[in-house]
């Protein structure tokens, strides 16, 4: 994974351009796209601090907030499919994607794989 160029080359980025130097002569003397120059020099205007953004975390669940209808319903109908609960959810008010369906019943160890052997009649 890439990460941000250090604060310290950051700030002398920005020193340069605020002594009156142009982005691009600043870009060539310290190696960096003209492009970076400008954004840093930008986010040093507007916030006072060229600090990079923070890179990664965790997205926040969408459908936390319907853990108990979710789980109620798959305790009342066992084998309600994801597209279904998805749908069910859309009637709600609640547009969601079968991957984000999955990813809930997933994260609550719900989901299991279907076995067949244990669905023959006889032996094989």
């Amino acid at each position: 994974m890439v990460r941000p160029y250090s604060l310290d080359l950051r700030e002398r980025v920005v020193a340069a351009v605020a002594s009156g130097q142009s982005c691009r002569t600043v870009a060539a003397t310290f190696g960096v796209s003209v492009s970076s120059v400008v954004k840093w020099w930008q986010r040093f205007r507007s916030t006072g601090n060229a600090a990079a953004k923070p890179m990664g975390g965790k997205r926040p669940v969408l459908l936390a907030g319907q853990r108990a209808f979710i789980l109620e319903r798959i305790e009342a109908v066992p084998d309600l499919s994801l597209r279904a609960l998805a749908a069910e959810l859309a009637e709600r008010g609640i547009v969601v994607s079968y991957g984000a369906v999955w990813s809930f019943v997933h994260r609550e160890g719900l989901s299991f794989k279907k076995n067949r052997a244990a669905r023959r009649a006889g032996p094989a």
